[in-house]
């Protein structure tokens, strides 16, 4: 098969298109024929030699997927050949094969094409794993996301809008700004211009919002606490603004605060398909309800994905990238 492979760390020159060998599947896994697969931060850094794998895992990016079931392992009892699915991936995507835990795996939700459908895994387990399994945003809350035009960004606002939560975000341009309005936003603040703890104040009489999804971290972190309610709950996904920094704990315990941490590609299988199971329980209606539905700001083929990475980091885009295999 072929599939882009890192050839060196690097800028995105480095990834190239090979002939490579197949994947051989497990008892437990399936082998998908990849109709799409779309891009994540991470494969930025995969890309760049800064974020290393777990053992085992595809050394080919791509955290998500569309596309076809080819082959099953025994121990698999859901999945057949000729299923239209999409799956959450610890790599690999970037190919036209992927072979994938049966657990990890999703059916195309009703009314999304099959192409489209390679851009909800990642950002559906992503932000229902962390906001709502973790942090419990619940109807009626209010939510700030900060960079609310990303992948991450455009799906969370549509879902935390369908279970009836109050949508505050954040974005550097007024186009993006528009179309996060439009997704169903409630406050849009132009961080490159406005003061969003002054303005997070300002919009909930003092009080501060319940729940902060947020990718910056340090650089963001004192300003987040001072934007929360009491109870609040912060969700760090990345570190884009620093990793390190130094807090004045005292707002923190007067808010009560909770700060959490994580990512998905270091969890086990298991823990994978715990979230898998849960997304497709209470995600997946909201998709096929067409009250949620994937963003996507461009499709190009997987042999272009230099230009695709190219594209991702000038933050130029609005949702999801996704490369056709």
């Amino acid at each position: 098969m072929k599939a882009i492979v890192i050839t060196t760390p690097g800028g995105p020159e480095v990834l190239q298109l090979q002939e490579v060998e197949d994947p051989q599947i497990k008892d437990d896994e399936v082998l998908i024929k990849v109709e799409a697969t779309a891009l994540n931060g991470a494969d930025v850094y995969q890309r760049k030699g800064s974020y290393p794998l777990p053992k085992g895992t595809s050394p080919y990016p791509g955290l998500e997927c569309s596309g076809t079931v080819i082959s099953v392992g025994k121990n698999v009892a859901r999945w057949k050949v000729g299923d239209e699915v999409c799956a959450l991936l610890s790599g690999g995507g970037y190919a036209e094969k992927v072979a994938v835990p049966a657990g990890q795996v999703l059916p195309v939700p009703d009314g999304v094409s099959l192409k489209d459908a390679a851009g909800l895994p990642e950002v559906a387990c992503t932000v229902w794993s962390t906001v709502f399994m973790t942090s419990r945003l619940s109807a009626g809350e209010t939510f700030l996301i900060h960079g609310g035009s990303s992948g991450i960004g455009t799906f969370a606002i549509q879902i935390a809008k369908y279970y009836g939560v109050k949508v505050f975000v954040t974005a550097g341009t007024e186009e993006k700004l528009e179309f996060c309005k439009n997704l169903g936003a409630d406050v849009c603040i132009n961080y490159k211009t406005e003061d969003f703890v002054a303005r997070v104040k300002e919009e909930t009489g003092g009080k501060g919002v319940d729940v902060i999804l947020d990718s910056i971290g340090a650089s963001y972190l004192r300003r987040n606490i001072d934007s929360l309610n009491l109870d609040g709950r912060i969700f760090l996904l990345g570190f884009m603004g620093g990793s390190v920094v130094e807090l004045d704990l005292k707002p923190l315990f007067a808010k009560r605060g909770t700060v959490q941490a994580a990512g998905l590609l270091s969890r086990s299988p298991e823990n994978k398909a715990v979230i898998v199971s849960d997304v497709e329980k209470n995600v997946w209606p909201a998709i096929t309800s067409g009250k949620v539905r994937p963003v996507i700001s461009k499709y190009l083929p997987l042999s272009e994905a230099a230009e695709a990475h190219r594209l991702m980091e000038s933050s130029k885009h609005i949702g999801k990238i996704v490369l056709l295999a």
